[in-house]
């Protein structure tokens, strides 16, 4: 099912992409499979983008789907009762890349996981990731980027936030073409391969 499911988004099929996450659930699947089903096929998806093959409308599509798959989960994850929020973190795409797939994931993630989060959306600049640190007090902060552009916007937003004497604040990068060189060229605390990673570090600095 899990490939169906991927196919599914790939080929921009909305309403069989619904139905088959719906029928996955009601089967059992776990939320979290159904899940990263939806997280491989953005992958392709963002793969397709970056090669010329798709365009910013089927981004946006695409985009739309998994938040209504993302609707769809929300209920069959495990609720507490109102939970004493663990923190709160801010998350956003950084300047110059408009992929929010991957970062809506983390977020929702995060969400589910007990994270107040503050989602500052796409073609965020540093000044306003300092903006919402300032205004939220958040210990966190998540960079997201698939594009290899995303780099040195991302090394930008460490240092402003640095430079604004937020060095209590943790930072963790992600997305598509991130690993632990570029984590140590950004600056950054922390790189997560994915959103159960991006869960586990903000639990630990929390």
């Amino acid at each position: 099912m899990s490939k169906e499911l991927i196919d599914a988004i790939t080929d921009m099929r909305e309403e069989d992409a619904l139905q088959i996450a719906q029928s996955m659930l009601n089967a059992g699947t776990s939320p979290l499979a159904v899940l990263d089903a939806c997280r491989q096929a953005m992958e392709v998806i963002g793969q397709r983008f970056e090669s010329g093959e798709c365009f910013i409308p089927e981004l946006i599509l695409a985009g739309e789907v998994l938040s209504e798959i993302s609707g769809l989960v929300k209920p069959y994850l495990p609720q507490g009762p109102d939970q004493h929020k663990l923190g709160k973190v801010v998350i956003g795409t950084v300047e110059g890349d408009i992929h929010d797939i991957a970062k809506d994931i983390v977020a929702f993630m995060l969400d589910v996981n007990g994270f107040e989060v503050t989602n500052l959306g796409v073609d965020v600049p540093a000044a306003k990731f300092v903006e919402a640190v300032k205004q939220t007090g958040a210990k966190v902060v998540g960079l997201s980027g698939f594009l290899t552009l995303a780099f040195d916007p991302m090394k930008a937003t460490v240092a402003a936030l640095r430079a604004a004497g937020l060095n209590d604040v943790k930072i963790m990068i992600g997305g598509g073409q991130i690993d632990e060189n570029i984590r140590q060229y950004t600056g950054a605390d922390a790189y997560g391969k994915d959103a159960m990673a991006a869960v586990a570090l903000a639990k630990s600095w929390s």
